[in-house]
């Protein structure tokens, strides 16, 4: 009988693709850059643009080498302020080039990087900037304000400011330094003492190095914080070795048969402050030698469609949502947009609906595949493979030198049967160090089995008889339903089948039925399409087609936008915030 330990899943890789890539190089991430550049250091690596009006869209690239140049006077500021090796650098900006020199230039110092979303409310960037010790910011000026409000909170001494403007071509740069840059909040007259300009450390520094020795299997490279979908969010620590093994597994599965070159174009629309975003856009681009489009808003769609119809990129990491959204943008609706370029997509972050994935690749011509990954096997551990079968519902296979299996809820430890539901467990060369300051949530996720140290990754799922594997749902957002464990996942995968349904997000609320205390029942916000309707009855009855009976929702909600991460997960803890604050108002 078939155990996990056999890794069946290696019989189906797609050609060219290995079961193991042991040993892997000792090498720091800069090292990819450091390739490049000796490979194709004038090749556009950085295309930053705006689009204008009578212009359109106008652009200003930055190439391998010059990347290497300002990352290198970066790291040489950085030494000189007095960052010693370990230290962290807190990242406060989108996606811009500023915020790809800042991480070279942080990682060739020998610190640390810990991004953070820009767009955080104070006290959540408070909390950030102290649990991982930042003495420096590197900040675009938009949200300078925010880190100043919070720095007397903090340990921070020095505050390095860029402007969005900076790497834009000069048309653009010219337009919005008389339209935009005070109206929207970017610009500042004077910094205080102690704060620098970004331009003025890369002139300073300009042709000089930081002369730091990086150990890859133990020095620390990232602090990527969880999205906090369950609970505080919390600093996975990454080593150098983790991500550059992450950064050839991924690469290895993309270009495994062959057909992807330098001449490849990333979008780099997905946040570079995410893991995903880092180590599957900015890793994985610069490992390949390729070029990455910046998208600074993703929330734009109509910019989103823009860049990919200018700049015709090949490659598009993304996440369901952003998916959909441009799939049912009227722009795509009515053909005005050419997405034909695009010849590869994984989409990571949260469930990715069949619906959505052959609507995508009908209007691209490209294939969508469903990957699985976690903060703390930064990113990636499994994919669907780009040739060979992809399982409708499946988060495909894992990588190359993964070890996963499903164990028993119930003691943590049990191999179940294959194709029995249990906890995914993983391990492999990308695990991480363990959580920045967290002993005991290390020690719950991070545990020793048959020698080896395996990620509990609290997700629900199973594995079939080839090997791919299939979340269910989060072991926090199981809900006990009339003596029966249901998952949210499995409904909302129902719901979003219904033509009228754009998004859908479910939840277990706590019974409002007063003699039903204690319990919880199962509610559903729905986002309609634009041109569609439905009403609550349709849409419990098409469950009902479809679902046991003590699975389908009682209620539901019509809301125009479902609460998200920054990389499209849905937050079913603010959905039941908003079924509480509704009750107490109706109270």
């Amino acid at each position: 009988m078939a155990t996990y330990s056999d890794r069946l899943w290696t019989k189906n890789y797609d050609p060219g693709v290995k079961a193991s890539l042991e040993p892997y190089p000792d090498i720091s991430v800069q090292n990819f850059l450091e390739d490049a550049v000796k490979k194709t250091p004038d090749n556009a690596v950085l295309i930053s643009s705006a689009h204008l009006p009578v212009l359109g869209r106008v652009s200003s690239s930055i190439s391998y080498r010059e990347l290497d140049q300002y990352s290198d006077a970066l790291a040489a500021g950085l030494v000189d302020m007095g960052l010693k090796k370990g230290d962290r650098v807190a990242l406060v900006m989108p996606n811009i080039a500023a915020f790809v020199i800042s991480y070279y230039g942080v990682l060739k110092a020998g610190g640390v990087v810990a991004a953070t979303n820009p767009t955080y409310p104070p006290d959540k960037m408070q909390f950030q900037i102290n649990d991982c010790d930042a003495n420096i910011v590197i900040t675009m000026s938009l949200f300078y304000n925010t880190i100043k409000q919070v720095q007397p909170k903090t340990k921070v001494k020095t505050v390095i400011v860029t402007n969005v403007k900076e790497y834009l071509p000069g048309a653009a740069k010219f337009l919005f330094t008389l339209a935009k840059e005070k109206k929207e909040g970017h610009r500042i007259e004077s910094l205080p003492s102690g704060d620098v300009w970004f331009q003025d450390v890369l002139t300073k520094y300009a042709g000089k190095k930081a002369n730091v020795s990086i150990n890859p299997s133990k020095d620390l490279a990232l602090f990527q914080y969880t999205g906090g979908t369950t609970g505080v969010s919390k600093a996975v620590m990454a080593t150098h070795k983790a991500l550059v093994a992450n950064t050839l597994q991924m690469k290895v599965w993309l270009s495994g048969g062959g057909d992807h070159t330098t001449q490849d174009v990333f979008l780099g629309a997905i946040p570079l402050f995410h893991a995903f975003g880092m180590v599957a856009v900015l890793n994985l681009a610069i490992g390949l030698g390729a070029k990455i489009v910046l998208v600074p808003n993703a929330r734009d769609i109509a910019d989103v469609l823009d860049n990919i119809n200018h700049f015709k990129p090949t490659l598009f990491q993304g996440v369901p949502a952003l998916y959909n959204a441009i799939n049912n943008h009227p722009l795509v609706k009515s053909g005005k947009v050419d997405l034909r370029s695009i010849r590869a997509c994984v989409s990571g972050s949260a469930p990715l609906p069949p619906a959505t994935k052959i609507e995508f690749e009908r209007i691209t011509g490209g294939a969508l595949r469903e990957g699985f990954g976690m903060s703390e096997t930064p990113t990636a551990s499994h994919c669907n493979p780009l040739k060979g079968e992809n399982r409708t519902g499946s988060i495909g296979l894992p990588l190359p030198d993964m070890d996963v299996r499903i164990v028993s809820l119930d003691d943590g430890v049990t191999e179940v049967p294959i194709g029995e539901i249990g906890e995914i467990i993983m391990s492999g060369p990308q695990v991480m160090v363990g959580y920045h300051g967290m002993p005991t949530e290390t020690s719950n996720v991070l545990r020793e089995k048959d020698g080896k140290l395996f990620v509990y990754s609290g997700d629900i799922g199973r594995m079939d008889e080839d090997g791919y594997f299939y979340i269910v749902d989060r072991k926090k957002d199981m809900a006990l339903i009339g003596g029966f464990n249901v998952y949210p996942n499995v409904i909302e995968k129902v719901l979003a089948d219904h033509p009228a349904v754009m998004e859908v997000g479910v939840a277990a609320i706590p019974h409002p039925d007063r003699d039903k205390s204690g319990q919880e029942a199962l509610k559903a916000w729905v986002v309609l399409r634009a041109d569609q309707s439905a009403t609550e009855k349709e849409l419990i009855d098409h469950c009902a087609k479809h679902l046991a009976r003590y699975e389908v929702p009682t209620r539901i909600s019509f809301i125009k936008e479902l609460p998200k991460t920054t990389v499209g997960k849905t937050l079913r803890r603010e959905l039941i915030q908003m079924e509480m604050s509704d009750r107490e108002k109706s109270l």
